[in-house]
């Protein structure tokens, strides 16, 4: 799913309580996280829940992408990292670094409708995907 089907598919909820379920049901089909990065390095700081995440440079796409992994012991936090990876993976590491998503949370208007210990678990997903692109760039 882009992130334009999910804005899509926002916009035609009539609740957020049916946005909820989407958020939560787009967690459950993030591709396992295998277990060697259930790391202490890759556990993020700022969440409510348990957040691991790691990131590689694809080389074998022209340009070089962006691939992040992660997981949540959270089912709503486990869609919202979705949502992140909606707009980050996938994309040259310039590029992430630059993207607006936080012009992507308002037109979802995840800032007024989950909490701020969310609000700052997905500012700490939205950093660290950032900082793994800028170290990618440096290297």
């Amino acid at each position: 799913m882009s992130i334009d089907r999910v804005i899509t598919a926002f916009e035609m909820m009539p609740s957020w309580q049916d946005r909820y379920r989407l958020i939560i049901d787009m967690g459950r089909k993030l591709p396992e996280l295998s277990e060697e990065h259930y790391a202490d390095e890759n556990l993020l700081d700022g969440c409510m829940s348990n957040v691991w995440m790691t990131a590689a440079r694809d080389d074998s796409s022209d340009p070089p992408v962006m691939r992040f992994e992660a997981d949540s012991d959270s089912q709503i936090v486990k869609g919202l990292i979705a949502i992140v990876f909606e707009v980050f993976n996938n994309r040259p590491p310039e590029e992430v670094v630059t993207t607006d998503i936080e012009s992507v949370f308002q037109q979802l208007e995840l800032e007024q409708h989950i909490s701020s210990g969310r609000r700052n678990g997905l500012s700490s997903m939205v950093r660290r995907v950032r900082e793994l692109a800028q170290a990618e760039l440096a290297a």
